[in-house]
């Protein structure tokens, strides 16, 4: 599964977007859409006040599909989902930072096993907390809205997102890394169109963007747009 993870505005749609009584053909809509890969939460019900998919849901859909498999865990505690994950076979794993004991650990043994690995931010968690492992990141997801209430009536991205954002890529720049920025929570199409592709690589696609009685438009209008955005890049961001 060769996936140019650096690829502009790189479109990650969520599954729990979609039908979740019909995942493998959920999954086969995506794939026929164009897009490459398919974002996956895994969360504890501690962490945050919801539980969408198991781990056995996550490992018989790996049977199912050829996408690769962005997988975002937010636990208590992390161990036990990232050894079944690997196990299973993904391609990109993040985790809560607030959460997890051992950072530095925890990405180096993602990282052995040939997978991506990043840390996630909470919305209110300070970028500061990436000062001594950012370098080790292949990936920094922004959560910009608070974990297990995205779907909330009245829930909106939190007023600090875009300073936050950019913030982030300053930051990345200035140590001369390669680090994509990955958000997530009520990105729309404007949100797509104001951070890509130089700021933001990766945006995880909800019911912003996706109707759930009818993706395959949302999905393919999701395509169109990242194609615009990147053909009407400079050649140096463009990939």
């Amino acid at each position: 599964m060769d996936i140019a993870w650096q690829k502009s505005c790189l479109i990650v749609p969520s599954i729990i977007t979609f039908d979740l009584c019909n995942l493998e053909r959920q999954a086969q809509v995506i794939a026929e859409s164009g897009l490459e890969v398919v974002h996956l939460d895994v969360i504890d019900g501690h962490f945050s006040p919801s539980m969408p998919l198991g781990i056995e849901t996550i490992a018989q859909l790996r049977r199912k599909t050829d996408l690769a498999f962005d997988v975002h865990v937010m636990a208590a505690r992390h161990d036990y989902f990232i050894d079944a994950l690997l196990d299973i076979g993904i391609q990109q794993l993040t985790f809560q930072i607030e959460s997890e004991p051992h950072v530095d650990r925890m990405l180096n043994r993602i990282r052995s096993e040939g997978v991506r690995a990043g840390v996630a931010l909470k919305p209110s968690t300070p970028l500061s907390t990436l000062e001594y492992v950012l370098e080790r990141c292949d990936t920094v997801l922004l959560m910009l809205t608070n974990p297990g209430y995205a779907g909330a009536p009245g829930e909106t991205q939190v007023p600090y997102a875009e300073r936050k954002i950019f913030a982030l890529r300053e930051m990345i720049c200035q140590h001369g890394l390669d680090t994509a920025i990955e958000i997530d929570g009520r990105v729309s199409t404007e949100t797509i169109r104001k951070f890509a592709p130089a700021t933001v690589d990766m945006f995880v696609a909800g019911s912003m963007c996706i109707s759930k009685e009818s993706p395959s438009t949302g999905l393919s209008e999701l395509l169109k747009l990242r194609r615009s955005l990147v053909a009407a890049a400079p050649s140096s961001i463009a990939s």
